[in-house]
């Protein structure tokens, strides 16, 4: 075949390849390769529709950005396109697009506005008078998905700019981010329920955001960061970038502290290397640092390339991926009953951590990888924590490699195993299962829930080898003797568990409820439940419709926790443990006009700040919302009350003043 023919062989394929893995990220939220291998196949189409210009296609990547919406949402057309920024994947490359800049412009010297690089779902916020009109989603770069009801849900991205220098209509482009720590306890609970679990915060952060139900958009910790505009009408706008980006912090966009104004490409380059350095302790992915010129004026005389802006590139991190085989593939069992099969690779270093398993979640997630015991695979640390085979290396297979299939038998107790349509999980149905009740235990004496400090995964399993005890409620029967039977315990170390257990005894109601292991409950929903139920036996024959009452719960969860709760079981088990002498704390209610009531506190109060105000509410039983909906019982209004006075009005919330919230609790 002449060199031609296959040119435009490969550029055929690179395209539909391309495609197909632009389809993949931005409508499934399921990435098929790392971001690395993305941007090489990216540049070589790119290099060969420059050398053959006639035959880019006009569905090639190269001419838009992201791929189409989905069409289970409005379509929204932003009113200045989005583009993408070209990257620097290193500092030679980064050192090319500064001499660039400098000859083009004729200049000497460059001042650059250096920031993160968020690795999250690109949006777009349309505000008009200051109120935010539209949320919308990058799509395709001219039309996004509209999300706005899910972004009023994002606890820092402002309803209403505040300030000065207002414009009549303002384009806000940022990123959707969800923090580290809310990423593994979100991919925990999608496990535990046999759904889907995402391959990093930046999946679940797009996966987050572009839900048709608010309500879980709501229940998942998100933030955005505001980094630039787009439309801009009826003032005046900035002259520079770090001005503009100033401007959108004193708008109320939260300001990450994170950039810096760069005299030339060597402070560049600091700012790279210490934010590199500092990546680890931040709670969000970043995958590099953008760079931008910063005086706006010359960055838009250079114009655009293809479909980005030549003013800016994107500094890019290398990649945290190594080379490993899998040597075994086993199953764990969770304590909802979930199979999950654990890769067991040969020890890799990960940036400096020795990963040696990776949890590969479901057969649906080892099927579409195609993944085989013997594999070579690319493995990284998602979120830069959790190890994940990112890929095989399929080239690397030798014919001796296996098939691995979950077993229809559940490895802990022999029971046969299940699957829930619509679940992609495969379940062990035995609620005695050994493994079940031990991950359950973890579950229950963990931080944030029972808080049973000193009593780790080693000890209860010597617990429960033993036999002394197989539910929550024996850990409160324990006596020194029996503790002294385990290895590893003397009379001291005994007594320092025994009183850790007697300490546990009186937890936050909302506490005791997140450490019962409820499906879809975790420690939102749990506090949401107990302001609603401080005293959990009220619980036991709630009726779904109830829960729906409550702020944050949609039909799932209140099934999920009726269904928990009418159980006879569950109920012997929370009655004993209240027997024992675990009191959970509610608040303590001094008004009942208060209990069981959701307020939403904005503006600005006298003699009192929102902090307080909200405490003094919850003390009396009340519940303090974020937001303004149906469920709001009272809106406290202060002066300079914005967009939540005007929503609670529009839904014929009663408006109370401070003075008249504190008379609710006297009468």
């Amino acid at each position: 075949m002449a060199k031609k023919d296959k040119d435009h062989a490969r550029l055929e394929e690179l395209t539909d390849r391309l495609n197909e893995l632009n389809d993949a990220y931005y409508q499934k939220d399921a990435p098929l390769v790392s971001d690395a291998e993305y941007d090489l196949l990216l540049r070589e189409l790119e290099a060969l529709e420059a050398k053959h210009p006639t035959w880019r296609r006009g569905d090639s990547p190269t001419q838009r950005v992201g791929s189409p919406v989905l069409s289970a949402f409005e379509k929204v057309a932003h009113r200045v396109p989005m583009l993408s920024i070209l990257n620097s994947m290193n500092e030679a490359e980064m050192q090319a697009f500064h001499e660039r800049a400098v000859k083009e412009l004729g200049k000497t010297k460059i001042d650059y506005l250096a920031e993160l690089k968020f690795d999250g779902l690109s949006v777009n916020l349309t505000y008009e008078d200051g109120l935010l009109v539209t949320g919308a989603t990058r799509g395709d770069g001219t039309i996004g998905e509209n999300i706005t009801p899910n972004v009023r849900t994002i606890r820092n991205v402002p309803l209403r700019l505040k300030g000065k220098n207002l414009p009549k209509i303002v384009e806000i482009r940022g990123e959707i981010v969800l923090p580290v720590k809310a990423f593994q306890e979100l991919n925990k609970d999608q496990e535990e329920s046999g759904e889907k679990v995402f391959a990093n915060p930046r999946n679940a952060a797009a996966g987050s955001a572009r839900q048709l139900d608010s309500s879980i958009t709501a229940g998942r910790d998100l933030k955005m960061f505001a980094y630039a505009t787009g439309a801009w009408e009826g003032a005046k706008r900035p002259g520079r970038q770090s001005e503009l980006l100033d401007q959108l912090f004193s708008w109320g966009f939260e300001a990450h502290g994170f950039h810096r104004v760069c005299e030339g490409p060597e402070e560049v380059q600091k700012f790279y290397e210490d934010i590199a350095a500092r990546r680890d302790g931040l709670d969000f992915d970043i995958d590099g640092v953008v760079v931008k010129i910063d005086r706006l004026d010359w960055s838009e005389e250079l114009g655009y390339v293809s479909r980005s802006p030549r003013g800016m590139t994107a500094y890019k991190f290398p990649p945290r991926q190594q080379v490993t085989q899998i040597n075994d593939i086993q199953v764990q069992v969770g304590r909802t009953g979930v199979l999950t099969p654990v890769a067991i690779l040969e020890p890799v270093n990960v940036h400096g951590v020795v990963v040696g398993r990776a949890a590969l979640h479901n057969q649906e997630e080892i099927d579409r990888k195609e993944i085989l015991i013997g594999d070579w695979v690319l493995v990284q640390r998602a979120g830069d924590v959790i190890p994940e085979v990112v890929s095989v290396i399929k080239e690397r297979r030798t014919g001796k490699e296996r098939r691995f299939l979950l077993p229809d038998i559940c490895p802990s107790c022999g029971f046969k195993t299940v699957k829930v349509e619509g679940e992609v999980a495969i379940r062990c149905p035995n609620e005695e299962c050994p493994a079940q009740n031990l991950e359950g235990l973890e579950h229950f004496v963990g931080k944030g829930r029972m808080n049973i400090i000193g009593l780790g995964p080693r000890i209860l399993e010597q617990l429960v080898e033993v036999g002394l005890v197989r539910h929550p409620s024996d850990l409160y029967s324990l006596h020194e003797s029996d503790l002294l039977k385990l290895e590893g315990f003397k009379e001291k170390s005994a007594q320092k568990l025994l009183n850790a257990l007697e300490k546990s005894k009186q937890p936050k109601a909302s506490a005791f409820l997140n450490a019962l292991g409820i499906r879809h409950v975790g420690e939102r929903l749990a506090s949401s439940l107990a302001h609603k139920y401080p005293n959990i036996p009220d619980l036991f024959n709630v009726a779904e419709e109830s829960l729906l009452n409550i702020e944050d719960v949609g039909g799932v969860v209140a099934k999920s926790v009726a269904e928990y709760f009418s159980r006879e079981k569950n109920q012997r088990e929370i009655s004993k443990l209240l027997s024992l002498g675990i009191t959970p704390q509610g608040a303590k209610k001094t008004s009942a006009d208060l209990a069981g009531k959701v307020f939403v506190v904005t503006g600005t109060l006298t003699g009192m700040s929102r902090p307080q105000v909200s405490e003094w509410i919850e003390a009396r039983g009340g519940k303090v919302g974020s937001s303004v909906s149906k469920k709001t019982d009272y809106l406290v209004a202060g002066e300079e009350a914005g967009s939540k006075l005007d929503k609670a009005r529009e839904l014929s919330i009663p408006v109370i003043t401070l003075e008249e919230l504190l008379a609710m609790a006297e009468g």
